[in-house]
């Protein structure tokens, strides 16, 4: 199955390090950063996992539920588990799937034969509240993620979904964005009262706007 940007997140149920889960009831009302990995016991993820786990005041903070993936059983999550808070100091604190029988994996694309058929490729997909894709991301198994680029392109959701504007190359939280070209400068006027920079018609830019787990 190719999954596209935009789509329904496609629902499952499969167990995982914390009981049996179903993938849209669990998520609720929150984001969602579902992310695999090629099997259990590799050097790669247990660092990645690691730093997901220690993540969690951040994810807490944007609304964001992360929930991995590996095609192995809940017995070798639990031992996996073990080595993780023994060489990278954190406990996780999050579910991982037991994908055992590779049915979320097939469902969301993350078996590449080409790459290797026994295992998953390094996928990310970002869930919107309302189930949708929003970001979808494939690493080799080789290359760790950077989870700080995925909470910036969270920022950057959330923030564009609450404003009529759209963040430039590199942005991050605090710095200049765009006001998108369907806003026309009265409008735009209206929404942004201390003014904008006119750079060309198209490309119009603007302090940025309040992210919306920034309060106030």
């Amino acid at each position: 199955m190719t999954i596209q940007l935009g789509q329904t997140a496609p629902d499952f149920e499969q167990d995982s390090s914390e009981g049996r889960i179903s993938f849209h009831e669990w998520l609720g009302n929150s984001w969602g950063v579902l992310f695999s990995h090629p099997k259990d016991y590799t050097p790669v993820c247990t660092t990645e996992l690691a730093e997901v786990a220690r993540l969690k005041p951040e994810w807490d903070k944007r609304g964001v539920k992360p929930i991995g993936l590996s095609v192995d059983t809940g017995e070798r999550h639990a031992g996996w588990a073990a080595d993780i808070k023994e060489t990278q100091g954190q406990t996780l604190n999050f579910p991982v799937l037991a994908d055992h029988d590779r049915k979320v994996s097939d469902l969301y694309g993350m078996v590449h034969p080409e790459a290797d058929p026994s295992v998953t490729v390094r996928s990310v997909f970002i869930v919107d509240p309302n189930k949708k894709v929003r970001l979808i991301l494939t690493y080799p198994p080789s290359t760790g993620r950077n989870f700080d680029e995925i909470l910036r392109v969270i920022d950057s959701l959330q923030l564009t979904d609450a404003h009529k504007v759209a963040t430039p190359v590199n942005w991050r939280d605090g710095e200049q964005v765009i006001i998108v070209p369907s806003l026309s400068d009265e409008e735009a006027h209206k929404r942004f009262p201390k003014g904008f920079k006119t750079l060309k018609p198209y490309l119009r830019m603007v302090d940025q706007p309040k992210l919306p787990h920034a309060g106030g």
